[in-house]
């Protein structure tokens, strides 16, 4: 049974790199998050981002025991999935490459302003808002406010750069706090 194959992202792997995986898995559930976090730095070598919650924490680190067991899926799979890094660093919705966070068509961002929540899709050529399309997110955010803004800011991109600097809460200077989803 040992030179038995199972199919696996990218390739075959042999039934004996399977066993016990899915229990590896399913254990995960059972632990509170600073197990996680601890299994975390086990299996990658560094600390978990502080961000991270609980349920991502723990699919992340299931990915990560299947990539340990039978390997990552290839790259040009990858790149059909949108995960291959971009040539020059990543960018952002209509940006130039000075991004704070890269953002995949599909993402929606989500922003109270002024007592009503915004969300805001990316899209392959910049992102939509109340079935107008925008080049980037600063056009969107201009649209929502009337006021010229920083997108990235006014959805709270930046806020994890600013977290790494200060020891503020999780709302950006004008005390509204934005959503990734």
């Amino acid at each position: 049974m040992a030179d038995e194959v199972r199919p696996v992202a990218g390739g075959l792997a042999p039934f004996s790199a399977l066993e016990g995986l899915k229990e590896e898995i399913e254990a995960l559930d059972s632990l509170d998050l600073d197990l996680l976090r601890r299994r975390w730095r086990g299996l990658l070598g560094r600390p978990a981002p502080a961000w991270l919650s609980h349920g991502l924490l723990r699919r992340i680190l299931a990915y990560q025991h299947q990539v340990a067991r039978v390997g990552d899926i290839d790259r040009a799979s990858r790149r059909a999935l949108g995960d291959a890094p971009k040539p020059g660093g990543m960018s952002s919705v209509g940006g130039r490459g000075n991004a704070t966070m890269a953002l995949r068509p599909g993402v929606v961002l989500e922003r109270e302003y002024d007592g009503v929540i915004h969300r805001v899709t990316v899209t392959a050529a910049g992102c939509s808002w109340n079935g107008q399309e925008f080049r980037s997110l600063s056009q969107a955010a201009r649209a929502i406010t009337g006021t010229r803004w920083n997108g990235p800011r006014f959805f709270g991109l930046r806020m994890v750069e600013k977290a790494k600097t200060s020891t503020g809460g999780g709302s950006n200077e004008h005390g509204a706090a934005a959503e990734v989803r």
